[in-house]
């Protein structure tokens, strides 16, 4: 990771994580004060969002780190894996929040003080803009766990948002409405639980090396055809590392061509692919002969 990528990504990491650990204390104290369980509910899934950062922060930081004897490829699974983590969380967060509410539906209530819906029009307001700072900083990195923790802070904005309603029905409709904070909060805990497991089908394809997408290695194949001396590329094979892309593939020259010859070519595919695709950060080729059957050929 470039130096300005990971400054990129800190900077709404860290945006992030202070004014979450804000907000997540205003909206715990107006909650216990105002009688509110959404709210309550509301201020530690935004705790949540602070721990989400943490692992978004050491992500970055680590996917940053240089290849080293352990990791040849690099660091960059952390990125997809710190995502994982912070989609796990909000799972997490939601279903902690679905029983909380159920099990305060049948106890006796209090009805939620009129002042915990200027904190949530707040929160709403700041994570709605952290929502859409987070994620252009995250799409400008190409930083998948950053993308993640935007989406997250559009959860929590939902979530304030979904509490806001049940205050409000609770307060217009007097007694026997003192529980629709918590239906609320319930109904906000499904779409952070639909956002986490939005976010956790990238994280967990990029793991285990899903292709790209089937443009990009049709584009990869087309530069190294473009090189005279190559007969045809046989195959290519494209994964994912963080925000570069490491190539697998095999050319087809002429067998009677000399071992030097087929080495310079190998190496002016490589270099026009990386020069062409700077997202390409290794491309290794295998040369094979064309017209040769092959059970007959080695590797």
């Amino acid at each position: 990771m470039s130096r300005d990528r990971l400054q990129q990504s800190l900077r709404a990491t860290f945006v992030g994580m202070a004014s979450n650990a804000v907000l997540s204390l205003a909206k715990f104290a107006a909650g216990v004060a105002g009688h509110s369980h959404a709210l309550v509910a509301d201020a530690i899934e935004s705790l949540a969002d602070v721990l989400t950062s943490v692992a978004v922060w050491r992500g970055s930081v680590l996917a940053a780190a240089p290849p080293d004897e352990d990791h040849p490829y690099g660091h960059g699974k952390a990125e997809p894996l710190a995502a994982a983590i912070v989609s796990a969380m909000m799972l997490f967060a939601a279903g902690w929040i679905v029983l909380k509410s159920f099990g305060e539906i049948a106890l006796p209530h209090k009805t939620p003080a009129a002042y915990t819906l200027f904190v949530l029009v707040g929160a709403v307001i700041v994570k709605e803009a952290l929502f859409r700072f987070t994620n252009r900083q995250g799409t400008l990195a190409g930083n998948m766990a950053v993308r993640a923790d935007a989406t997250h802070h559009r959860s929590d904005a939902i979530t304030s948002f979904a509490a806001g309603v049940g205050i409000s029905v609770s307060l217009v409709g007097g007694k026997g409405y003192e529980a629709a904070d918590d239906w609320a909060a319930i109904a906000a805990a499904c779409v952070i639980a639909w956002n986490g497991l939005r976010q956790l089908r990238p994280a967990l394809s990029e793991l285990m090396d899903k292709a790209p997408g089937h443009d990009v290695s049709q584009r990869i194949r087309r530069l190294a055809e473009t090189i005279p001396g190559v007969e045809r590329v046989e195959k290519c094979m494209v994964r994912k590392m963080g925000h570069q892309l490491y190539v697998d593939m095999h050319l087809e020259v002429n067998p009677r061509m000399t071992v030097l010859r087929s080495h310079e070519i190998a190496h002016e595919v490589k270099d026009k692919i990386r020069d062409i695709m700077p997202v390409v950060n290794d491309v290794l080729v295998h040369v094979e002969p064309i017209g040769i059957p092959a059970p007959h050929r080695q590797g």
